[in-house]
């Protein structure tokens, strides 16, 4: 080989390694305009949930206003754009929900393209929605506020149902047993064996008849709890009215009483039925309401509902078998704070459940949002229809306990004293 030709072999590699420095030290364009892929954190993909979110909202909002060409670019956006860095803490979590969400965002696309119903398309953005939800919770932690708060009210609902049942039935044989009527006792036993068996059964028809109602999953858990919330406001009441030990006493008894007076063996099997039944069918649509917006908590609802039965079979044991008197009226004013604490959870949730259905529009509001798990158990979603909500029930609440509390003791203080002194002065 020629000198001439070496030297030019050897600024063609020179030349060549040269330009493997530039490209090394170069700009990268993936890296300079914005965040790595293999650099999302999980706080980053859920910010971006959001920004899906509110993408999903805007497409809705398009398609209403017959903005088809709009929408399909609104929706490629917020999976092009967002979603897909959502993908990559969200693959090593869990890569099944990754390719089910990508197929579901696929097959909005293709429904806008191909001019599908604006039905078609919204249920396929609900569908969306839930499994939105769901990667956020595959990438959030439980933490431990949630936790505590679903297992205070998985505990409250079973105590609170079943230590009225634990009186009622105290009240009813003793009742019997002063009056020489303990031969009553069987049919109002087998009473509450139905009772029992018949809770179970509806525990067994709400799970049935709701996986199989053509409603929608989101408008689905908004009923519930609806359901549970208009229960919740008249048990709030209802204890309020009875936080007097006395005037509970009195309620119980004249249950026993109207029964046992008719001396009909179907009248104490009802009596026994109506006692637990009652209480057994509100415990099943909390714990369903409970349930629906409890995902990724089931663990901690169960705990409370043993501790709940745990404590039950406590205050039962000391009821029935060391004649021990509860206090009623110190655990009612625990109840009764905590029953309505619970329905505007409840409320909060089954707004937001419609928001998700697309039946009541979402107007966000400048607060910081909640952990999901944090959110869903205590019902806190920053928007104007979920706060406004929580916020007149609550408000409810308040006046409705100024009025039992300071106003009417007031009140009837004041009719009571003209009496007293007619009697004062008709005894002198």
């Amino acid at each position: 080989m020629t000198s001439t030709r070496r030297r030019g072999l050897r600024l063609l590699l020179l030349g060549l390694a040269a330009l493997g420095v530039l490209a090394l030290a170069g700009p990268r364009p993936a890296q300079a305009q914005g965040t790595t892929p293999s650099a999302v954190s999980r706080d980053d993909a859920i910010h971006q949930l959001d920004l899906v979110r509110a993408s999903v909202d805007r497409t809705v909002s398009l398609l209403d206003a017959g903005q088809r060409d709009q929408a399909f670019d609104q929706a490629a956006s917020g999976y092009l754009d967002h979603f897909e860095l959502v993908e990559i803490p969200l693959r090593v979590t869990d890569p099944e929900l990754t390719v089910e969400a990508e197929g579901v965002f696929a097959e909005a696309r293709q429904l806008i393209r191909e001019g599908a119903s604006s039905g078609d398309v919204r249920a396929k953005l609900i569908e969306l929605r839930g499994l939105l939800d769901e990667s956020e919770r595959r990438l959030t932690d439980t933490g431990v506020g949630a936790p505590a708060v679903v297992f205070g009210q998985s505990f409250l609902i079973i105590f609170r149902e079943g230590l009225e049942v634990v009186l009622l039935m105290a009240v009813l044989i003793g009742y019997l047993e002063s009056a020489n009527a303990k031969d009553y006792g069987k049919p109002m036993a087998a009473g509450v064996g139905l009772a029992l068996g018949a809770t179970l059964v509806t525990v067994v028809l709400l799970q049935t008849v709701f996986a199989r109602l053509p409603v929608g999953r989101e408008l689905l858990e908004a009923i519930v709890s609806f359901s549970a919330v208009i229960v919740l406001f008249w048990v709030s009441f209802w204890l309020v009215q009875r936080l007097d030990h006395r005037r509970w006493m009195e309620f119980l008894k004249a249950r026993v009483w109207k029964a046992v007076s008719v001396g009909s063996t179907a009248s104490l099997v009802l009596l026994g039925f109506t006692a637990v039944y009652r209480e057994g069918f509100e415990t099943a649509l909390f714990y369903q309401a409970l349930l629906s917006f409890g995902s990724g908590l089931l663990p901690w609802v169960v705990a409370g509902l043993v501790c709940g039965l745990v404590a039950l079979a406590v205050v039962a044991f000391a009821v029935f078998r060391l004649g021990r008197k509860v206090p009623v009226t110190s655990f009612l004013k625990v109840a009764v704070i905590a029953v309505m604490v619970t329905s505007v959870a409840f409320l909060g949730n089954a707004v937001r459940g419609l928001q998700e259905a697309f039946v009541i529009p979402a107007s966000r509001i400048g607060v910081p949002r909640l952990p999901i798990f944090l959110a869903e158990a205590t019902g806190f979603w920053p928007t104007a229809q979920t706060v406004g909500a929580q916020l007149a029930l609550t408000l409810v609440y308040v006046v409705g306990g100024v009025y039992v509390f300071v106003v009417k003791p007031r009140r009837d203080a004041r009719a009571a004293a003209p009496r007293d002194r007619e009697r004062v002065a008709t005894a002198a």
